[in-house]
């Protein structure tokens, strides 16, 4: 972030938060949370995604869909020792130079991993907590999920 978008944000932190300056957390909370932001990126939507007949834990693997125009993301949730696996598939768009990459974020760290000519990835042992999966196509708009809360794998998003 540079210095001046720094400045505007702490500006506009300190107006909301009225005469006195907003507390030390709330910034910082600010600054990671604008960290975030991957301008120009196109949001991927979650839609439904129907569960399977049959009996099925909440332990076993859970999917979460995402689309926006002419791209859907498929991305499967397992709970392992107390950390998170990612599998997924992206598929749609131009596959003419190669799939790019897909980054698998939490809100400290990523994980970049290039796709398969299919469009599997996958990602082990990732810590519990949100995580947003983010395509970098090759010639094309930047796609990012929605953020998912990885402690909720059996809850209905």
């Amino acid at each position: 972030m540079s210095e001046i978008d720094e400045a505007y944000l702490l500006a506009a932190l300190r107006l909301g938060a009225g005469v006195d300056p907003a507390p030390l957390a709330v910034s910082a909370a600010a600054r990671a949370a604008f960290a975030l932001r991957l301008p120009g990126a196109v949001t991927a939507d979650p839609v439904p995604v129907p569960r399977p007949v049959g009996a099925r834990s909440p332990a076993e693997p859970r999917l979460h869909r995402f689309q926006a125009p002419g791209v859907t993301i498929d991305v499967e949730l397992t709970h392992a020792e107390g950390r998170v696996d990612v599998a997924g598939q992206v598929t749609g768009g131009s596959w003419d130079e190669g799939p790019g990459r897909v980054e698998i974020r939490t809100l400290h760290d990523r994980w970049v991993r290039f796709p398969t000519e299919t469009g599997h990835f996958a990602a082990t042992g990732l810590p519990v907590g949100w995580l947003s999966v983010v395509w970098y196509r090759t010639g094309l708009p930047v796609v990012a999920t929605r953020w998912i809360n990885t402690r909720r794998l059996d809850a209905d998003d």
